[in-house]
């Protein structure tokens, strides 16, 4: 079975997953991690058993490795994608795909001219959730989509997050920080979107961290941390997203709800791989909990990394493309924009709805 090499860049929290489960699929070889602190590299690889443990420049430099997954800091992501792909590596890049609109460009711009692949995180919708959300609307089970509602609401990071300073920068926030995870499934659900408007506001401009190591320590906000915004898709549907840092004790609103002409879809935690996936027939009063059509029910992070491996492979198409991540990231920036000029933004990219999975396949 033919597998493509891959090496990871940045060793920090969320590698740890994406270690575990690459050596799970069947496309995928890993065989090497690179991080600014050696040490943490090395830990990382004999932790997981990989062969090699590389500065950034080593593992660029590895003639081996096919596709690098970029796990650094947000700040990072466009320097080290594009120092991949400068390096001939078709590259994944966990989200968002940049921090600037400028930024994501230039990356899809490289990768195009030296015919390499782009892929961008999240992978969720790949999930045996979202796969099955959206097969039911596929087969008419909801009609017709008429709207939809996303709601992300919490109470920010300061009190559980060791270095929660960074969600309060700019190109942090609620939108940046888990604002993919809902407009990617969105997408996946509806298909592109047309245009945005937004209203945003920075309702505390000061916060003071609760956890440890940096209890007591203040934060001075600097962008947004309560976004509402409208989504007009290309096919007709309405959405309204809410995704705040600023809802301090709780709600009961659902993550994710498709409205369609004959039934509503309930959604899982985009921000997962599994269900619950509820529907709601018209005519009736109760929701019924609907069988899961497709597999990777679990924490499958590394999903979209396989399926892009199977793309340089086979020529088919990869799911969790560049191109999307592109149009999650200036959807993003539109509430802002919108909020800001007090008017719509027209969405200038576009996207392929990505293809459901098949149900038999394994990646």
């Amino acid at each position: 079975m033919s597998k493509v090499k891959v090496g990871i860049i940045g060793c920090g929290n969320i590698s740890s997953i994406y270690l575990k489960n690459c050596p799970n699929f069947e496309h995928l070889d890993l065989i090497a991690c690179a991080d600014l602190d050696m040490e943490r590299a090395k830990a990382r690889a004999a932790e997981f058993g990989l062969p090699h443990a590389y500065s950034v420049d080593e593992l660029l430099a590895d003639p081996q490795i096919q596709i690098v997954i970029n796990l650094t800091i947000p700040a990072a992501h466009a320097e080290v994608c594009i120092k991949s792909l400068e390096a001939g590596k078709h590259v994944y890049v966990e989200k968002p795909l940049a921090v600037t609109r400028e930024e994501g460009q230039r990356i899809l711009e490289l990768a195009s001219s030296k015919g390499l692949l782009v892929g961008s995180a999240p992978d969720t919708f790949l999930g045996g959730g979202i796969q099955t959300c959206a097969k039911l609307i596929q087969d008419g089970l909801i009609g017709t989509p008429v709207a939809a509602t996303a709601f992300m609401m919490s109470r920010g990071h300061e009190s559980w997050h060791p270095a929660p300073e960074f969600y309060y920068e700019l190109g942090g926030g609620p939108m940046f920080d888990m604002g993919p995870y809902y407009l990617t499934a969105l997408i996946a659900l509806l298909g592109p979107i047309h245009r945005v408007t937004g209203s945003t506001r920075i309702t505390f401009p000061e916060r003071t961290i609760t956890s440890q190591p940096k209890a007591g320590t203040k934060i001075e906000v600097k962008t947004p941390t309560h976004i509402t915004g409208t989504i007009d898709f290309d096919n007709g549907a309405i959405a309204t997203i809410t995704t705040s840092f600023d809802i301090m004790v709780g709600t009961e609103l659902p993550h994710l709800e498709i409205y369609g002409s004959t039934g509503t879809l309930r959604v899982p935690d985009p921000n997962t791989f599994g269900g619950p996936v509820k529907l709601r027939r018209a005519g009736s009063k109760e929701w019924e909990e609907i069988s899961l059509t497709h597999r990777y029910a679990d924490n499958a992070r590394g999903l979209g990394v396989a399926d892009m491996a199977h793309a340089i492979l086979t020529g088919v198409p990869h799911r969790a493309s560049g191109e999307l991540g592109y149009h999650v990231l200036e959807a993003m920036h539109g509430f802002h924009d919108a909020s800001a000029e007090g008017k719509h933004y027209i969405m200038k990219s576009t996207c392929s709805k990505p293809a459901l999975l098949d149900p038999a396949f394994t990646l």
